[in-house]
């Protein structure tokens, strides 16, 4: 994972999200996973953001991406969210049976290229010097 730079930044922006059906269906196979694929990676091409790794399980999906710091994380969960509850629940019909396609909620945890420890310690010896 390299630093990105853009005219006036230099950064390291990656989130690992997980989210899952509402009530936890295991509704992601098949025709409907793949569909979703492609959906995620037209949003995230939209948006300029870079998918490090991504895994749609039946009954949740982890997505491993970095992005600008200039992109709010929570917008871009709620336009993949949105889209492709759109999308799927209009083209796989046996989808409209759940109330909505996803959860309200989400897991966020950030990731770089170094420990917190790490960083911890530089910024600590930044006072010796």
């Amino acid at each position: 994972m390299d630093y990105q730079h853009s005219r006036n930044k230099v950064y390291l922006m990656n989130y690992h999200l997980v989210w899952c059906p509402k009530r936890r269906k295991k509704v992601l196979q098949g025709d409907i996973k793949n569909r979703l694929e492609v959906i995620i990676q037209e949003v995230c091409k939209e948006q300029k953001v870079k998918i490090l790794a991504m895994e749609v399980m039946p009954d949740h999906l982890h997505l491993f991406v970095s992005s600008h710091p200039d992109l709010h994380i929570h917008e871009l969960i709620r336009r993949i969210k949105g889209r492709s509850a759109r999308y799927l629940r209009q083209e796989y019909p046996e989808l409209l049976k759940l109330p909505s396609l996803w959860t309200h909620s989400y897991f966020i945890s950030t990731a770089g290229n170094v420990s917190s420890d790490t960083i911890r310690r530089y910024i600590a010896e930044q006072r010796k010097q």
